[in-house]
C-alpha cells in the first residue's frame, strides 16, 4: 500500500504537459465595419479546438478610421487579443511581417480582415497541418471578387510564375497556418519588399492544401486599385526575379545583330545597284524605336538600383505606434 502511495504522489507531483497554442494574425485596414465580427468568429473558431489555447493578433495598419477605437474596446475585455497600431500605412505584408514578430504560437494563421476567407476553416487547417505538413493553405474555390481582378490576378500569376521559376497557386491567397519553425524562418528573412506567399514559396517547406468556400466581403471595398496592385505586382516581379535584365541584353544582342545584317544589306546594295535617297520616315520610326528600346531598358536597370538602395538604407521594416496586451 505504501508502494502504492508512493507512486501515486509522483505522479500527481509531474507538471501536465503544456498546451499547445494557436495565434491567429490578421492585417486590419479601412476595417471598422467588420473588425468586431472578426474578432467574434476567429474566438468561436479557436475555442472549437478542443486542448488548445490561443491568441488574436491585430495589427492596425494606420488607415485613419475607427478600426484601433473598436480594438481598443475588445482588448480591454481580452487579454488574448494583442493589438498592434502602425505608425503610418506600411503595407498589408509588412503588416503581416509585424503580426508574426508578436506571434508566440506553436501553430499561427494569418488571414484577410475581410472575412472573405472564413475562420470556420481554422480547426480544419489545425487539423490538416497535424498530418505532417508545414504550412497548410487554403485554396479558394471560385472568387468572389470583380471579374477584372479575378482574371488580373490570374495574369499576374502565370507571369510571375514564368519569370520567379516558382508555381505559386492563383486560388491561394494568405489564409493559412504555419509552423513556428516557419514563423522563425520568415522572420529572418526581412527582406524591404515582402510577399507573404511568394516568401513561403521561396522557404521551401512541406506544404498541404484544404479547399474552402471563398466569401464575398462582410461590408466595404478592396483598398487595392487597379494602380495599387499593378505597382505590388512590379515591385514583387523585381524583388523576386532577374529575367527581366536578361531579356533586356536579350533584345539588346538581337537587334545589334540585325542591324549589323541590315547594315551589310545596305553596302552591298550601294556596291552593287546603288541606292536611292529615301525619305525620312523610316529613319525617325527606327530612332523613336531604339531611342523607346534605350530609355525602357535603362527603366528596368533603374528598378533593380532602386531595390539595391533601399536595402542598403537600412531603415526598419515598419515602426510600431502603440500596442496592447502584447
Amino acid at each position: 500500500m505504501c508502494c502504492a502511495t508512493s507512486v501515486r504522489n509522483e505522479r500527481e507531483d509531474e507538471p501536465s504537459p503544456a498546451k499547445k497554442k494557436i495565434s491567429v494574425v490578421s492585417p486590419v485596414y479601412k476595417a471598422a465595419d467588420c473588425v468586431e465580427e472578426l474578432y467574434q468568429r476567429i474566438t468561436e473558431a479557436v475555442k472549437r479546438i478542443d486542448g488548445i489555447d490561443y491568441e488574436i493578433i491585430l495589427i492596425e495598419d494606420c488607415g485613419k478610421d475607427d478600426s484601433w477605437g473598436k480594438m481598443c474596446a475588445l482588448a480591454e475585455k481580452d487579454t488574448r487579443l494583442k493589438i498592434v497600431q502602425l505608425s503610418r500605412n506600411f503595407g498589408q505584408h509588412l503588416a503581416i511581417t509585424a503580426g508574426l514578430s508578436f506571434s508566440t504560437g506553436d501553430w499561427t494563421v494569418v488571414m484577410d480582415c475581410d472575412l472573405q476567407d472564413p475562420p470556420d476553416e481554422i480547426p480544419r487547417l489545425f487539423e490538416k497541418a497535424l498530418e505532417g505538413y508545414d504550412v497548410v493553405c487554403a485554396r479558394r474555390g471560385k472568387r468572389q471578387d470583380p471579374t477584372w481582378k479575378r482574371y488580373t490576378s490570374r495574369l499576374f500569376m502565370t507571369i510571375f510564375n514564368w519569370l520567379s521559376g516558382m508555381s505559386y497557386d492563383p486560388q491561394v491567397a494568405n489564409f493559412r497556418i504555419l509552423s513556428r519553425h516557419v514563423v522563425d524562418a520568415y522572420s529572418h528573412m526581412g527582406e524591404r519588399t515582402p510577399s507573404f506567399g511568394s516568401h513561403l514559396e521561396w522557404l521551401g517547406f512541406n506544404v498541404g492544401y484544404i479547399d474552402i468556400q471563398h466569401q464575398p466581403r462582410y461590408s466595404g471595398q478592396s483598398s487595392y486599385s487597379f494602380r495599387k496592385l499593378l505597382q505590388l505586382a512590379t515591385n514583387i516581379i523585381v524583388a523576386y526575379s532577374n529575367k527581366p535584365l536578361h531579356m533586356s541584353i536579350s533584345l539588346g544582342f538581337c537587334m545589334a545583330f540585325f542591324s549589323t545584317v541590315y547594315a551589310l544589306y545596305l553596302v552591298l546594295k550601294k556596291l552593287l545597284v546603288g541606292i536611292n535617297v529615301d525619305g525620312w520616315t523610316s529613319l525617325m520610326v527606327s530612332i523613336w524605336f531604339l531611342g523607346g528600346m534605350v530609355v525602357g531598358n535603362l527603366g528596368i536597370i533603374g528598378l533593380y538600383l532602386g531595390k539595391i538602395y533601399d536595402e542598403t538604407k537600412g531603415r526598419p521594416l515598419y515602426v510600431v505606434s502603440k500596442k496592447i496586451n502584447c
